[in-house]
This record gives structure tokens, sequence and C-alpha cells, in this order.
């Protein structure tokens, strides 16, 4: 979110999200992009019915949900710009310039700025003003920014870059580099883990050419384990599409229970136990299976596979896929919360 959805986003600050809702006719909404398409579906997790769709948005990379419902941010890659989507009306409503060509981004806790990651050399993010609508800081750090994240408790925006292998992790109250650290491979969605007090224990990573996963501890900055997504022995591995990247998606449930990760080569979503990270199943959906994201309530995790041009409902109780819903072309990325709607 997407989580987002944002994944992370929303499922890590849904209650955050939720303190700053004001009053209105709020309803859960799941947003998922086209990453061929020039438009963005809204689907009702009430009914797993597509409910409304943004259109005139060339190329729409990640999205993001303003704190309040009031609005969708989307980077628009074929402008390069930040889009301010009306919630009730779907209507694009003003077009921020970025400095460079956009990958995702992230949403302030509140709501007040917006971080865009520029993949364009030599790399950057980008940080939007949502109240005056404008571009007020670039700033630089280094390799072109595939994602962009922020922490649960608001004080860090995360990036990670493709082409360098950095995470560069950004204060956000001075909008500063506070540190950075190089991987091993290009650095593809994260995800975090949190301690008691809400501040941020873990990053989860998953990294270019490696079907798997690995574990950075936030506080020393050291990678502290890593570990292979199962093979599926007798199924021939996808290797056509997968653009560097074998796994390119995680989740974590509301409850802080169960992580979910996506395997591009097998078509799977796998879960596992938090915190010991333990492998319990494998749950088919696909062709390239690649964002997830968890609406507040918690009970569905919502998978965009890009290659059926369908966004797959699994059950997180059950960890069975209940519904498959017609999306745009390529679906990728998602994000999910609470939306203001008329």
């Amino acid at each position: 979110m997407f989580a987002t959805s944002l994944v992370i986003g929303v499922t890590a600050f849904a209650g955050v999200r939720a303190q700053q809702r004001p009053a209105g006719n709020l309803k859960a909404r799941v947003i998922q992009t086209n990453a061929a398409g020039d438009n963005v579906h809204i689907i009702d997790p009430a009914t797993n019915k597509v409910v409304g769709v943004v259109n005139d948005i060339e190329v729409p990379h990640g999205v993001t949900v303003a704190p309040d419902g009031s609005r969708l941010y989307v980077t628009d890659e074929a402008l390069s710009t930040v889009d301010f989507v009306d919630a009730k009306t779907l209507k694009v409503t003003k077009r921020v310039k970025l400095s460079g060509h956009p990958n995702n981004l992230s949403v302030s806790r509140d709501g007040r700025k917006v971080y865009a990651g520029i993949s364009q050399a030599p790399g950057a993010v980008d940080v939007i003003d949502t109240r005056a609508e404008t571009n007020v800081k670039t700033i630089p750090v280094e390799g072109g920014v595939h994602n962009v994240y922020v922490t649960a408790d608001g004080k860090f925006a995360v990036s990670g870059s493709v082409v360098s292998s950095v995470i560069t992790v950004i204060d956000t109250a001075t909008d500063t580099v506070a540190w950075s650290m190089k991987e091993t491979s290009g650095i593809r969605p994260m995800i975090f883990t949190t301690n008691p007090d809400g501040s941020t224990k873990e990053i989860i990573v998953q990294l270019s050419n490696y079907h798997g996963i690995a574990v950075i501890d936030f506080a020393t900055h050291k990678e502290t384990r890593r570990f292979e997504m199962p093979d599926i022995p007798g199924r021939e591995k996808e290797t056509e599409g997968l653009q560097g990247a074998p796994a390119h998606g995680l989740a974590i449930t509301n409850d802080k229970k169960i992580l979910w990760s996506t395997s591009k080569i097998y078509g799977y979503v796998a879960a596992y136990s938090l915190p010991d990270m333990k492998f319990i199943k494998t749950v088919d959906v696909g062709s390239h299976p690649e964002w997830m994201t968890i609406p507040p309530d918690g009970k569905s995790l919502y998978v965009a596979c890009a290659g059926d041009n369908m966004t797959v409902v699994i059950d997180n109780k059950t960890m069975d896929v209940v519904a498959k819903i017609p999306v745009g072309q390529v679906p990728k990325r998602n994000d999910s919360g609470m939306l203001q709607t008329q």
C-alpha cells in the first residue's frame, strides 16, 4: 500500500490511520494499479467486486492512500509525476512534477508528505508537500530507487535500489539520510517487523535473482539471516518475464502472526509464522504474482497476478483462495485502506 500496501503501508499502520479518519462515508477499498494500462481499479473487499476505475494515468506504477481517505497518490511513469486522485470522484485533480522517472511511493503517517522513489539515475527520493501540492525536496541516494516505504512509527522513509543494491534510510523529521547499507544484490520489495514500543525491528527484503527472503536488523544495519522459498517437486520453473525478481511481493497480517511472500517462478504465495519465520504452506494463485495488500479488517490477502490480469483473494484464516477478480493489464503494485466515498 500496500504496506500500504503498504503492503506494507496499510497493514503496518491501520491503527494510526483510524485515529486520523474524519467524519464521513468511509469504506474499505483495495486499489490495484495496472502496469501495462492507463487505469487503476478500485475493489470493494466486502463483495470482491470492482466498484470504480481511475482513468487517465498512463502506466501507473505505485499507489498509496492518504491517511484521512480523501485521496490516492499514484506515480505516473508516462509523465514522471505524482498524480493526486480525489477518492470520491476518482478523478485526477493535480499532477506534481518529479525530478525524474518514478517507481513506487509512500505517504507519511500524518498525511502531509509523499515520498516518491526516483528510478532514473543517479537516484533520489522526492518529497511532495500534500497541502501545497508541490515537490519541495529531492534527497539524493545511491542508485535509482525501486521502492519507498514509511515505517510503522513514521520516523523513517526507507528506499531500495535495484541498480546499486543499497537500502537508504531517511529521517522523516529532517528529510535527510540517517544511514544506508549495501546488500548482495538488487533491493526488491521490503516490509518491516516492529518492537513492542512500535519502533522498527527488522527489514524483511526480497533480492534480485534470489528466490527467497533476507532479514536485516534495523538497529545494527546487518543482515541476520536469509532463506530460500520452497521448490515444488515435479513443477517446471517459470523463467520468462521475471525481470530479475523471482520473488516480488510481501505482506504481514494485521495481527503480525503471518508473513506472506510471492513466488513468481512457481505461481504461489508462501506463508511463514512470525516472529520465528517457520514455513507453513504454499497457496497456488496463478501467473506471476507480484505485490500483495491486506485491508484494515485483516480478513483477506489480495495478490496481484500480473500474468493473469487478476487480483486473487486468499482468506487469511483458512489460507484458501476465495475469489479471483478481473482487473486491468498486468496488475502489479497495490494498496488498501479506508476511502471517502460518495
